[in-house]
């Protein structure tokens, strides 16, 4: 092995040189960035790979798991919310699929994905039907679990009051949307989600769970950082668990309408799928 030293050490300064002679490629005769092994402009630093965006605006890019296609539930099963927790059952979603969407059935309960998600980025489109009766919390009532677990309320509060934390775009029970953004009834809404898992490091919490949350366009929380799991009408707190878990859409015994649902987990911009 020492007598490969040479010949290695002569290939890396070789590649350095040809680095330096082509600013194009990068440079590494500039400074080390803090607390990483590159330096600014670096030719070695990973590059990210491809990901082709949608054709069209919220379309999912080509890396994304389609979890709702327009023409079945085949990506979900059904799901029972508890107090700060969730138990999915191997029955079947029974929601009902339409054309290129799918609605709740009140009293069908919860549905599930199949697959568990962590750090995830997530678009979800949900209407209120037109004519959508009832007041405050029993308006259109829905909401999108992730993890299954930390909630963003589904509500019309298009000109319908309710409590503050409650409506449309809430982190339900914590923190209200930073503006009231919802289009009328019967006019598609669309929600973009990243969602950071909490941490726990032998039983004891070292990161909480945030949100950045956009509603048709318009910021609603900027990595808000969750209280704990939702929880109606209570103080949430943190328990342990695991680092995963599905995305929970919820049936409140009202109808409402979900399409175009596609989710992307995160990774770290220097860890570059092998």
């Amino acid at each position: 092995m020492r007598k490969l030293w040479p010949a290695l050490l002569a290939v890396a300064a070789g590649l350095a040189l040809i680095a330096q002679q082509n600013p194009d490629a990068g440079f590494t005769d500039t400074p080390l960035l803090p607390g990483l092994p590159y330096h600014v402009h670096d030719p070695y630093r990973p590059h990210p790979k491809v990901v082709r965006p949608g054709a069209l605006p919220g379309q999912p890019p080509s890396d994304a798991v389609v979890l709702f296609n327009g023409k079945g539930l085949s990506q979900w099963t059904a799901a029972k919310l508890g107090t700060a927790a969730y138990t999915v059952s191997a029955g079947p979603a029974r929601w009902k699929v339409g054309d290129g969407y799918f609605e709740v059935v009140p009293g069908s309960g919860d549905i599930a994905t199949k697959r568990k998600f962590g750090d995830v980025q997530l678009h979800v489109e949900w209407m209120e039907p037109p004519g959508v009766t009832g007041t405050s919390q029993g308006r259109g009532n829905s909401g999108v679990f992730l993890m299954g677990l930390y909630e963003i309320q589904v509500l019309d509060s298009y000109h319908s009051p309710t409590y503050a934390d409650g409506q449309a775009g809430a982190m339900y029970g914590q923190w209200p949307p930073l503006v009231n953004a919802v289009r009328k009834p019967g006019e598609w809404q669309t929600y973009d989600i990243v969602f950071e898992a909490p941490v726990f490091t032998e039983g004891r919490r070292t990161k909480s769970a945030s949100m950045t949350v956009f509603l048709n366009g318009v910021l609603l929380h900027n990595h808000k950082e969750e209280m704990g799991p939702t929880i109606y009408r209570q103080v949430p707190k943190y328990k342990p668990g695991p680092s995963e878990g599905p995305i929970i859409l919820q049936d409140h015994h009202n109808i409402v309408r979900y399409r175009n649902i596609w989710a992307r987990p995160v990774g770290q911009y220097d860890e570059p799928e092998k």
